[in-house]
């Protein structure tokens, strides 16, 4: 009988669909494999790969920027070719695969050039197979609904949720078994890393036919070509391989073209899409929307990103680790911030649907100028902690703790309410192409977030950001409270014009 029968009523669970918690299941274990291994990513460059700090922190940066930039390919692939769940089937079995070859590369990491060999091509695998998954799985979740729904942005608390509830338990346990203050043990993470999204793979093909559909019972996410045409255009993956391997190498050791290439994309797809002549005046000032929201967001995650390099460093070194006779691992610090996430995310949705009924809830422009706020407030706080630092003395934990929480509630602010956005706003037609464009925002936001890392200053060197100069961690940190300031204070000011445009 065919996937595409019609079904009945789709059931609920607490109120909502059951293709949510499919999708939640699947993209918990996918966060698993990617913030598992970024919690440690940057420490394997320093600790066993012996990179200098500058230089994994550049690395850093060019591999999370092209995780963000090959969705913008992958989501229109999946739109005119693919289909959602075929794209995310692929997508998920090469970020496996990718893991695998990063397990082998720390197997061999005093043994060059074959370590760095399977480095690379790790990560090449892995920016493809995002490329993927990642825009196709976050369209699906607003596809289950109606339109009008208003249960949309509680829904993506919920799927952010699992997003993060992965995050903990691959942070958690990579942590654990691959930082462990020896070189070799590294890979294990990686292991762990490839296991997590296999799995989370298998549970989405389990699941895709019964739970994955429409409010009116319709599948979601099927194939819009014919098979014969769909093989046609495979020739794409060993292509992106390629270019995404050859992006990332140049990025590092040449130019830092991933702080352009994605200007350009945004530029370029933007014009393709105003362009079509079948979109109306309404959806094209939606569209225009879309995109200055993804202009702000660069400055909220180019801050936030510091969590897996230039902050991890300051939790290796600066932080006073000891609790109860145990070190902490410094990847482990990560993990507040999946951990307020999840403790405030159901707070957070039964506040916005409380603010709703009443009609009191802000537009999401300016729920996510608030984000940006509290972005400021948490590297605000740091600011007392490393101002004339005594010889010897360590920050304390608590610091840390308190900079992930205000952090973790501006991203609940800001990362979902995006998400529902971009889906509420985005011509059916151009649903992933423009999640997509959404994640481009993240190019940017990562590729600058490492490259202010390699800023990150240390004993006796002073470092200079477009004539800024940063002689001191309190330098380093006072910089990030300007800079996401003065983006809230510009985006609330802009917040009315943007919800009379939507």
């Amino acid at each position: 009988m065919s996937e595409f029968i019609k079904t009945q009523e789709p059931k609920k669970i607490l109120g909502h669909p059951q293709g949510l918690f499919l999708l939640f299941a699947t993209e918990m274990w996918e966060r698993f494999s990617y913030y598992g291994m970024r919690a440690v990513l940057t420490l394997y460059f320093t600790q066993a790969l012996l990179f200098d700090k500058a230089f994994a922190s550049n690395f850093y940066g060019g591999y999370t920027s092209l995780i963000y930039l090959t969705p913008l390919i992958g989501g229109y692939i999946a739109d005119k070719y693919w289909g959602n769940r075929r794209s995310i089937l692929v997508g998920g079995l090469l970020m496996a695969i990718g893991q695998f070859l990063l397990f082998l590369s720390g197997g061999l990491y005093d043994q060059q050039p074959s370590g760095n060999m399977l480095l690379y091509a790790g990560l090449g695998v892995m920016i493809v197979g995002n490329g993927f998954f990642k825009p196709n799985i976050s369209s699906m979740v607003g596809n289950l609904y109606d339109p009008a729904d208003r249960r949309k942005d509680a829904a993506y608390t919920i799927f952010y949720m699992g997003i993060n509830l992965g995050s903990f338990i691959g942070q958690t346990i990579c942590a654990v078994v691959g930082n462990t203050g020896r070189a070799q043990d590294f890979r294990w993470a990686f292991l762990a890393c490839s296991i997590a999204m296999l799995l989370g793979t298998v549970i989405f093909q389990w699941g895709k036919i019964k739970y994955l559909v429409t409010w009116k019972g319709e599948p979601v996410g099927e194939t819009p070509a014919t098979p014969s045409v769909v093989k046609k255009t495979y020739w794409v993956l060993p292509l992106l391989f390629l270019v995404g391997l050859g992006m990332l190498w140049f990025d590092v050791n040449v130019y830092p073209i991933l702080l352009w290439v994605p200007v350009f994309g945004g530029i370029g797809s933007l014009a393709f899409i105003l362009m079509d002549k079948s979109l109306n005046a309404l959806e094209r000032q939606r569209v225009i929307v879309i995109y200055i929201v993804s202009f702000f967001v660069i400055f909220f995650w180019a801050a936030f990103e510091q969590a897996g390099a230039s902050l991890t460093f300051f939790a290796d070194e600066q932080v006073d680790r000891q609790l109860f006779g145990w070190t902490i691992p410094p990847a482990l610090f990560q993990n507040f911030n999946p951990f307020f996430v999840v403790t405030c995310a159901p707070l957070m949705a039964i506040v916005w649907t409380y603010l709703g009924n009443k009609g009191l809830e802000p537009s999401s422009p300016y729920k996510m100028a608030i984000g940006l706020t509290l972005l400021s407030i948490g590297y605000l706080i740091m600011l007392p902690a490393v101002k004339d630092p005594l010889p010897g003395v360590k920050v304390s934990a608590g610091y840390l703790a308190a900079l992930y929480f205000f952090h973790s509630v501006g991203e609940l602010c800001l990362s979902p309410i995006g998400l529902s956005l971009v889906n509420q706003l985005a011509p059916a037609k151009y649903s992933s192409l423009l999640m997509a464009v959404w994640f481009l925002a993240n190019v940017v936001a990562n590729k600058l977030a490492g490259t202010l890392s390699s800023y990150y200053p240390e004993a006796g060197k002073i470092t200079n950001f477009l004539g800024y100069q940063m002689a001191s961690l309190y330098d380093f940190f006072l910089l990030f409270v300007v800079m996401s300031g003065v983006a809230a204070v510009l985006l609330f000011f802009l917040s009315r014009r943007l919800t009379r445009m939507m």
